[in-house]
């Protein structure tokens, strides 16, 4: 019996893999050749990077301390191996002369998904196999959840793809839904419960432990995420123009860059237009704005409001008037298409009002998926903060002040990263996530 159990594990993790990598190459499949040197966004790594650094990543995190396994390529494997985050204003230089030809890294792909797999498919208990304490099987978690990451921020990236240079995949009909009657939920004080605790054995990424409780008092929250259209009344009273509705940093970013709407909003003539994935369209102005950090604390600061806190966030998500937490906003079902906006199911955003099954149990609808929720809570370790000894910089390195937690989840996140307590987080002035917020009428001291 406890011989089928690991197997069990072991096939639904190898699955689990497979399926990702599925969706990260249907991904890179919209990027037409000719643009897969390009850079979309100026701050990352140009296209290319991404296809080479998911495999090794995989392969960095398993091949010699966990499965025994020799380099095949320890050029790639360095040239690969990070990502860029750049906060001091450092852009990137290189030039597409730089990197190898995509046969070359797509032939590593195909090397490094051939290796792993084969070394996996002969080992009969990933119980034996350990990396600095850490099971395999919560190694190849790391490596699914990772990547799955990656297809969501690597949609940021392409959305900034010009269109003719993407593949225009089958689109589902856009969700319709009734006037947004905009209002705001009491959430009773009581307590929210963070995080995880290591001894429980669940799956969490450093950041996510340990677990801690905070009171939380009384507060309203929108019972919606602000809309387009609430922030084009923001527009046009002037927001973007008012220095005391931003701090000092914040107004000299906006100035210095010229920023005068959100990213996603386009204006020809007299109209507002929003840029999706494949195309341009009217504004829609059900659909979440989506908005830095520093905008979306201006606008809050416009209503006489502020961004919750994250544990008022989670108060508003997952609490109960009774004081016990819920597994999701709507219970303990598993995620649905009828909860949410979210596993990759859509390419844009939904109004917000579209799942009202999603609702928690104070009424506060669409609090995972169709967009991220800014908070005001800078990025930081709960108390017992130990960072992954194989990955330390996954969360330690942005514990800088310059960050902010977000949760959620938005059209593109993975199903599995739909917990609790898992956390997310981008730098003030970033504008390209798919990333929104709700405002409350207090704040915790």
């Amino acid at each position: 019996m406890l011989t089928a159990q690991r197997e069990s594990v072991a096939g639904t993790l190898l699955e689990r893999v497979s399926d990702a990598r599925r969706r990260s190459d249907a991904l890179f499949d919209i990027v037409r050749p000719e643009a897969i040197y390009d850079r979309p966004i100026r701050e990352r790594h140009r296209i290319i990077f991404y296809i080479g650094h998911l495999e090794a990543f995989d392969w960095n995190l398993l091949h010699k301390d966990t499965l025994g396994l020799s380099a095949v390529h320890p050029e790639f494997d360095r040239l690969f191996a990070f990502g860029i985050d750049p906060v001091g204003g450092g852009l990137p230089t290189d030039q597409p002369s730089d990197w190898p030809s995509l046969g070359q890294v797509r032939e590593y792909v195909r090397t490094i998904r051939s290796s792993l797999d084969e070394r996996l498919l002969t080992l009969e208990s990933f119980d034996e196999h350990r990396r600095d304490g850490f099971s395999l099987a919560r190694l190849l978690n790391v490596a699914i959840e990772h990547r799955l990451m990656h297809v969501e921020t690597l949609a940021y990236m392409l959305h900034q793809l010009p269109f003719g240079k993407k593949v225009r995949p089958p689109l589902p009909p856009r969700i319709l839904a009734s006037p947004v009657d905009h209002s705001m939920v009491k959430v009773p004080h009581d307590t929210a419960t963070l995080g995880l605790a290591r001894d429980e054995g669940e799956f969490g990424w450093d950041n996510e432990f340990e677990k801690l409780k905070k009171h939380v008092r009384e507060f309203q929250i929108d019972r919606y995420m602000v809309t387009n259209q609430q922030f084009l009344d923001f527009i046009e009273d002037g927001g973007y123009q008012n220095p005391s509705l931003w701090s000092d940093g914040d107004w000299e970013w906006k100035a210095a860059e010229d920023i005068s709407s959100p990213v996603f909003w386009l204006k020809h003539d007299d109209q507002w237009m929003y840029r999706t994935m494949f195309d341009e369209t009217p504004l829609p102005v059900d659909w979440p704005v989506y908005v830095s950090h520093a905008e979306a604390s201006a606008f809050a600061r416009w209503t006489g409001r502020a961004l919750p806190t994250e544990a008022q966030w989670h108060r508003a998500a997952y609490g109960t008037p009774h004081g016990s937490q819920r597994v999701f906003p709507w219970g303990n079902e598993v995620p649905n298409p009828q909860r949410g906006n979210f596993d990759l199911q859509s390419w844009d955003p939904a109004p917000v009002n579209a799942h009202p099954q999603g609702c928690s149990a104070f009424g506060v609808e669409g609090m995972l998926g169709n967009g991220w929720e800014w908070t005001s809570t800078v990025f930081g370790p709960y108390p017992g903060f130990q960072p992954f000894p194989f990955y330390r910089g996954y969360s330690a390195d942005f514990f800088d002040g310059k960050h902010f937690v977000m949760k959620g989840g938005s059209a593109r996140t993975a199903a599995c990263m739909l917990r609790p307590t898992f956390r997310n987080w981008f730098q003030s002035h970033y504008q390209y996530a798919y990333a929104g917020f709700r405002c409350v009428n207090t704040s915790e001291e």
